[in-house]
């Protein structure tokens, strides 16, 4: 279950800009998925096909990810 709270621009373009510099430098999906844990996020894949960003432990979304980051 995810918790949706209003979001602050700010902290989603700065997580955004790890979650796109961390895809830069991983060699495969999985390796960035780990990293991202690192900075205490998750990526969950929802059943319509979107990637939410969401924050360690507590599922906070922080927002969706752009596909271009999957291909």
């Amino acid at each position: 279950m995810s918790i949706v709270i209003k979001s602050n621009a700010l902290v989603t373009d700065e997580a955004m800009g790890i979650v796109a510099r961390e895809r830069a430098v991983a060699l495969s999906t999985r390796e960035w998925k780990h990293r991202l844990k690192g900075y205490g996020y998750s990526i969950r894949d929802t059943d319509d096909g979107r990637h939410m960003l969401e924050t360690l432990p507590h599922h906070v979304v922080v927002g969706e990810l752009p596909g271009e980051l999957f291909n």
